[in-house]
């Protein structure tokens, strides 16, 4: 058994996504433009969002806090990702592999709880729009996103916690291009029985509540949706709810893949395009889905390139 000192000294090796090089510098081009992408759309959400009065209103508090996680959450891997591709050295410490795994988990948290709180605003503003202004004012507002990213953190600082207890002596190769729980627990020589029981605990009351107020004010959301007698009003009412439902349904497949199954013996090449769908395609698709049929942000946008502050645009 290695000592303490050894532990903390100990390497891992990461085989990126893609052992050919042949395919490094194409693969390097997409995930560079994925990523520039990524950060110039968010970024651009935010922009438009804090410039424009009209867009301060809850789901654009939530949408804000959302563009603000996916650049953080984005930047926890790739810049490492798109070293790797042409670097010999593709190595990472226990300490930094433990940092990378602290920062994007609790990123993921935040989404996930971000994406409760944005659910339960549609369920207001659809299910009970007369007192939605009573309810989802600014002060409640603020502390529900607060509170995503206190959990979040919190979440994540368990897991942390319970990691860095596990010893490395044996293998160190990570079959992708970031530090994650399934791949760690695979590489330690110690019994991991007890982190698995903690990610299952935590996942079944944090991560399954969150999922629950994701889900269930969508069962109410559909009844009241389909109650509408008119075909233009039912359209009207589900389109406000669409673009969250497909983030949801994108980030959370692919969460649930990775973290709420029994641990995997080997790694498969699969696995490594689930991880790059929610770790690198998600944050990019988040600002294209939410901003597609907008019609506020597209307005917004406009009047922002050509300075058409206090002048009517038809968004195209």
């Amino acid at each position: 058994m290695w000592s303490i000192n050894q532990t903390k000294e100990f390497e891992f090796l990461f085989l990126g996504l893609s052992e050919i090089q042949s395919v490094q510098l194409p693969l390097f081009l997409l995930f560079l433009l994925i990523y520039t992408m990524t950060l110039t759309g968010n970024l651009l959400i935010l922009l438009l969002i804090f410039s424009d009065s009209h867009l301060h209103t809850p789901m654009y508090l939530f949408l804000s806090n959302l563009a603000c996680v996916d650049v953080f959450y984005s930047s926890t891997t790739s810049p490492r990702m798109l070293y790797d591709f042409f670097s010999r050295n593709k190595t990472i410490s226990l300490s930094n592999c433990i940092t990378q795994f602290f920062f994007f988990f609790s990123f993921t948290c935040i989404e996930l709880y971000l994406l409760a709180a944005m659910s339960y605003d549609r369920y207001i503003a659809i299910c009970q729009p007369l007192h939605y202004i009573q309810i989802m004012h600014p002060k409640f507002c603020a502390k529900l996103a607060s509170a995503a990213w206190s959990f979040g953190f919190l979440t994540s600082m368990i897991h942390t916690i319970c990691t860095k207890k596990l010893a490395f002596c044996g293998p160190n190769t990570i079959y992708g291009f970031f530090c994650d729980l399934p791949q760690l627990f695979l590489l330690s020589c110690t019994n991991t029985f007890i982190n698995v029981l903690v990610m299952f605990v935590v996942g079944t009351f944090m991560g399954s509540g969150a999922l629950g107020m994701i889900f269930v004010p969508y069962i109410q959301i559909f009844r009241t949706v389909l109650g509408i007698k008119t075909r233009e009003g039912k359209l009207k009412a589900f389109s406000t709810c669409t673009s969250h439902l497909t983030v949801v349904i994108i980030f959370c497949s692919t969460l649930l893949f990775t973290y709420f199954r029994p641990t995997p013996s080997t790694y498969f090449s699969g696995d490594r395009l689930v991880s790059v769908v929610y770790t690198v395609v998600t944050p990019l698709l988040n600002p294209l889905i939410y901003s597609w049929r907008n019609k506020d942000l597209k307005e917004a946008l406009l009047k922002t390139l050509y300075g058409m502050r206090g002048v009517k645009v038809n968004a195209f």
